[in-house]
């Protein structure tokens, strides 16, 4: 599928009110609130994934969808050259002009335009009824965030989290800007989801189990045994002598007992139940992974809870590979990575550890990934999640709009204020140092060594200065995300021998040239120059041509990175993840062939624009 570009014609950031009326993210409603902002995401999705062309800013797109003999307008707010497109509320016109238009809420949208995406694929209407019912949960769950944080002291423009790094873990109120369901989580309670749910900041102790030796898999990358970094944080229940303390979250905990090969661990003595213990921890935006201020680790947990388009299970393979991506950094990039950009660092998910094993020697549910935790209250860095920073928030409940949309925005005039600039001035600057201390690094990392990663936003960090806003260091995130070049698997494996044995490592040039395309490219930076479009801090094209510049120099300077940097500047269009087909074809992304597990569509790439 190739998505076409929209005609030319003005765009412009909307004002707090924009050229439709007030931002419907600000209703006093909280419901009324969370399901425009459902709306907007899914119409966002799917005019991307479907090569729909956006008309100007204060012009109505029309979707006439004859599957269902729906003809929808809808208002557009801001029209984005990267695909971040504001809109404003959808209404039902009638046909042959009669009648008068009516509001049409996230389900009749999402109803009529799934059915469009499955009838248009020869399909019959009821498999997009899981889609359907992915979008009406998470427009409540997203409805349920913005009413409890209207309801703190502050708003939602503060942050009554523990501590600075948690606030923007818990900032993604409204979710993913291009998925159908960001905020799906179908299957707990509503007490179970305040206690469990970033946005709610929720926070819990975990329940631990122990377990004999003779079933506890697990490894580190240097060698220690991982129990021994978990029996610090095991406070409260009582281990049995000889025995090994195994972390889950409590909603794991409670499911996995109905699995056969825990069942049988259970009966058979070898894994005992222990309860909560220990001191709270708090749920960063992936939901799974754990922070506990004081501590030295964060613990990825499996959770068998659907999520957006998977069940985020933690894999074995995948945990292999943070260990063996660990080993490999240590033989010599990692050093490298230091002395070159002592700003950019990569958290390491060093260690795991899990109980019993099944058939196939594969998950019982109880993996836990041992992440580096450097952002421990009083003596970390300060950091935010990219994804945090840029998403957006609602007005306080009286209809008007937050002092600050995203936590992009008070930086940017934090710049502004600090170089006596103006606020595209200073968005310009502030881009600009995000490209030195997160792109370059990660980019001369891939040209140098062959080493790619996934640095989407909920997966990249930054460190923002104290005297004027801008990004002065940079992290990544996640051990699922890693690709070796098979141009400089060689090279590697002189380094650290057998550094791809036994692990999903290895994959063609090209391939690893595509997805970093994708990740960093339209994810990643698209992505953040959209968002400063779409909060009206600068126009994209001006952002645009500070990408071009910066990724023109390093092309030059980098021989190695000549591939991803050729498609980021010269290929006409780039392949781009479909949230929207993905989650109407029912796939899990982290099941099956990496070349499979998502829908790819491509994208004009408004980089190669001259």
């Amino acid at each position: 599928m190739t998505v076409h570009p929209p005609p030319a014609g003005p765009t412009g950031p909307a004002g707090p009110t924009g050229p439709t009326g007030p931002d419907p993210l600000d209703h006093p409603d909280a419901l009324y609130a969370g399901d425009a902002a459902a709306t907007e995401t899914l119409l966002r999705a799917y005019v991307r994934e479907t090569g729909t062309a956006v008309p100007p800013a204060g012009q109505r797109l029309l979707l006439d969808l004859p599957a269902s003999g729906v003809r929808l307008g809808v208002p557009v707010r801001y029209r984005s050259a990267t695909g971040w497109h504001r809109f404003g509320p959808a209404e039902v016109l009638p046909a042959a002009g009669l009648g008068a238009p009516g509001p049409a809420d996230a389900a009749l949208v999402a109803a009529a335009v799934i059915r469009e995406t499955t009838a248009g694929r020869g399909l019959p209407p009821h498999p997009g009824t899981d889609a359907v019912a992915r979008v009406l949960n998470s427009a409540r769950r997203t409805a349920a965030h913005i009413a409890a944080r209207r309801a703190e002291p502050d708003g939602p423009d503060g942050s009554t989290g523990p501590d600075g790094f948690l606030a923007g873990e818990q900032a993604l109120l409204l979710g993913h800007p291009f998925h159908p369901a960001p905020k799906s989580r179908e299957e707990s309670s509503d007490r179970e989801l305040a206690e469990w749910s970033p946005e709610l900041r929720g926070s819990f102790p975990l329940h631990w189990f122990a377990a004999h030796p003779s079933v506890v898999a697990g490894e580190s990358w240097d060698g220690t045994d991982p129990a021994a970094l978990l029996r610090p944080l095991a406070a409260g229940p009582d281990l049995p002598p000889g025995f090994v303390p195994v972390p889950a979250h409590p909603w794991q905990a409670r499911e996995v007992t109905g699995r056969p090969e825990v069942a049988r661990l259970l009966a058979d003595g070898l894994l005992r139940p222990l309860g909560p213990g220990g001191r709270p921890w708090w749920p960063t935006s992936s939901v799974r992974t754990v922070h506990r201020p004081d501590a030295a680790v964060m613990l990825k947990l499996s959770l068998g809870m659907r999520i957006t388009n998977s069940r985020r299970n933690n894999l074995r393979s995948e945990m292999r590979l943070g260990v063996r991506a660990a080993r490999l950094l240590a033989a010599g990039p990692a050093d490298w990575l230091r002395a070159e950009h002592p700003g950019f660092g990569i958290l390491r998910d060093f260690a795991w550890i899990s109980a019993g094993a099944g058939p196939d020697g594969g998950e019982t549910g109880l993996e836990t990934a041992i992440r580096d935790n450097p952002f421990r209250a009083g003596s970390g860095p300060h950091a935010v999640c990219v994804a945090g920073l840029l998403a957006e928030r609602t007005g306080p409940g009286d209809g008007s709009p937050p002092r600050h949309r995203a936590l992009l925005a008070a930086a940017v005039e934090r710049t502004a204020a600090a170089g006596r600039l103006s606020v595209p001035e200073a968005a310009a600057r502030w881009f600009a140092r995000y490209l030195d201390v997160l792109a370059v690094p990660l980019i001369r990392l891939q040209a140098r060594y062959g080493i790619a990663l996934e640095p989407h936003h909920q997966n990249t960090l930054v460190g923002l200065d104290p005297a004027d806003g801008t990004p002065c260091a940079a992290w990544y995130r996640d051990s699922q995300g890693y690709y070796l070049a098979a141009s400089r698997a060689a090279g590697l494996e002189r380094l650290l021998p057998g550094a791809a044995d036994g692990v999903e490592l290895v994959f063609e040039d090209a391939f690893v040239d595509e997805r970093v395309a994708y990740y960093l490219g339209i994810n990643n930076l698209l992505g953040m120059i959209g968002a400063f479009g779409a909060l009206g801090l600068a126009e994209e094209s001006a952002l645009l041509a500070v990408a071009r510049r910066a990724l023109g120099r390093l092309r030059a300077a980098e021989p190695g990175a000549k591939g991803l940097l050729d498609l980021l500047l010269d290929a006409p269009v780039l392949r781009c993840k479909g949230n929207y087909l993905t989650c109407v074809d029912g796939l899990d992304e982290l099941v099956g062939d990496v070349h499979t597990q998502s829908v790819y569509v491509d994208l004009p790439n408004p980089l190669a624009a001259r």
